[in-house]
């Protein structure tokens, strides 16, 4: 069983920053595949980033160049910094964790709101 848990959503207006956290417990983080989600209202989920246990990153289009994935293994961590935010980043973004980047793993947290501002 992992548990993960995200922080760092927010409101920021459009061409602002932030950073997303999750931190994960309950298995060996460094060998687990991790990744972002978000969701718009209306909308499906849609992949953001993955990064495997050694660091390797992997970016889906809708917002690639814009974010950036990262780990802590020491401190079970997952990163995602965002950049130049526009209004349809307005999303639930949600944290993944699991052994392949190009799937979704078991694993979710519950999801923390980005709104951006026009």
């Amino acid at each position: 069983q992992v548990q993960l848990v995200e922080s760092g959503g927010g409101l920021v207006q459009a061409g602002g920053s932030l950073r997303l956290s999750c931190a994960a417990s309950g298995s060996d983080f460094s060998r687990n595949v991790m990744g972002w989600y978000r969701q718009a209202p209306g909308k499906q989920r849609e992949w953001v980033a993955a990064i495997t246990g050694g660091g390797s990153t992997y970016y889906g289009d809708a917002m690639k160049g814009r974010v950036t994935i990262s780990r802590d293994n020491a401190k079970n961590t997952v990163y995602l910094q965002m950049n130049s935010l526009k209004p349809e980043d307005t999303a639930v973004y949600y944290c993944n964790a699991g052994s392949l980047w190009w799937k979704q793993g078991n694993y979710w947290g519950q999801g923390t709101q980005v709104t951006v501002s026009s």
